[in-house]
């Protein structure tokens, strides 16, 4: 293994070391961001984190940066010799730097780091799951239900997340639970170039926006946003819909390039592309929209109510756990593109309602969904499950 990073935390009682291990790092998406959050907010008098990941894209800003050491291990196939030699690897880096905690994201992490990391007197092992199962191929159903078994706890991003798992994987309900995404709050409060960016857009004065954040592809429904986005424009012409996120689906993307020009609404709608100043974008905001097909818990979603915006999601995955419908935004069924024309109107004609419910919105994330209260649970997850682990360990189980 070559590290990239030597940095160390403050030594005083010895840290609990967690191994956090995920596919891969090469887009800037939720999984990604909380698992990097996750890691630079732990109490570094506490804990020790390393990272290991199958690959990365090093041209991410986001991955520049890292927050503790880590590690690429390149991986192709999750079954040759190379895997075998990777798996080598990995037993004895848990065993030479005492790894208490193996905490896994997403599918090959899941099953096949979870595998090789159980061993005698070995780490606990955590997962977290942070969607509906949309990216498992058949052999991962299978796997994971085989599998069952072998996590010591399941972490899931929503409630809906949390039974589907239960559901599909066969896991106790005991060893399954909700740890929210949080957010930051203070980052959001001191956003950079809010007046430019008016300007940058080239919209006209008091031409209302709605927004909404995600990377470009199928199963973020932006197809159905560009359906509400006619039928708004149609009453508010000056209405301009603003897209956040990579073009992850160039195919997908030229379909959506077809049917804006069909629509007849290129000036109605912009799209941004990846940035780090998401904040900046929802503070010039007047409705935030999520028209996912597919959801584990949105953090776009929690960021826009944490900026006071009122917002129109889909009733998929966690959406309607964070949105308490008809009093912080509203909830609409997948691919209704006409009930959701119909709210995101009702909050655009009406500045008192959208600012009563941006205003509630603010308040539930302050109380439900902050980065210090998902690391405080995430804290209390971990001393149970090294309590336990140090009774088996004596046992001799």
């Amino acid at each position: 293994m070559t590290n990239r990073d030597t940095e160390r935390p403050a030594t005083g009682r010895k840290p609990v070391h967690v191994l956090f291990l995920i596919d891969q790092l090469c887009e800037a998406g939720g999984a990604e961001r909380a698992i990097l959050r996750t890691i630079r907010l732990l109490p570094r008098d506490r804990f020790r984190c390393t990272l290991i990941t199958f690959r990365i894209d090093e041209k991410v800003e986001l991955f520049r940066n890292m927050p503790c050491p880590h590690y690429v291990l390149p991986l192709r196939r999750t079954y040759d010799w190379n895997a075998l030699r990777i798996a080598r690897k990995i037993r004895r880096f848990i065993r030479e730097e005492r790894v208490d905690i193996v905490h896994t994201f997403h599918e090959t992490a899941d099953l096949w780091g979870g595998l090789v990391s159980r061993m005698k007197a070995g780490p606990a092992l955590v997962s977290s799951r942070r969607d509906m199962g949309i990216l498992r191929a058949p052999k991962h159903h299978f796997a994971y239900r085989l599998m069952r078994s072998r996590f010591d706890l399941v972490l899931t991003v929503s409630e809906e997340v949390r039974r589907y798992c239960i559901e599909n994987d066969g896991l106790q309900e005991s060893t399954v639970a909700t740890l929210y995404n949080g957010v930051e709050l203070e980052s959001l409060t001191q956003p950079n170039g809010v007046h430019s960016l008016r300007k940058q857009l080239s919209l006209e004065t008091g031409a209302p926006v709605v927004l909404t954040v995600g990377h470009i592809r199928e199963v973020k429904g932006i197809d159905v946003l560009v359906k509400v986005a006619a039928r708004v424009a149609l009453e508010i012409p000056k209405v301009v819909f603003v897209i956040i996120g990579a073009n992850a689906d160039p195919e997908y993307f030229q379909t959506i390039q077809t049917q804006i020009a069909e629509l007849g609404i290129q000036q109605n709608v912009r799209f941004v592309g990846q940035t780090e100043n998401v904040a900046s974008f929802l503070k010039i905001g007047d409705v935030f929209f999520l028209p996912s097909r597919s959801e584990g818990f949105s953090n776009a979603l929690i960021e826009a109510m944490a900026c006071g915006l009122p917002c129109v999601a889909t009733r998929v995955g966690g959406n309607p756990e964070a949105i308490e419908e008809g009093s912080s935004g509203f909830v609409t069924e997948s691919e209704d593109a006409d009930t959701a024309a119909d709210r995101i109107l009702r909050l655009l004609r009406d500045p008192n309602l959208a600012s009563e419910m941006g205003s509630a919105s603010k308040e539930i994330v302050e109380a439900r969904f902050t980065a210090k209260r998902m690391i405080d649970q995430l804290v209390r997850h971990y001393d149970q499950l090294l309590i336990a682990r140090q009774k088996k360990n004596v046992a001799g189980l």
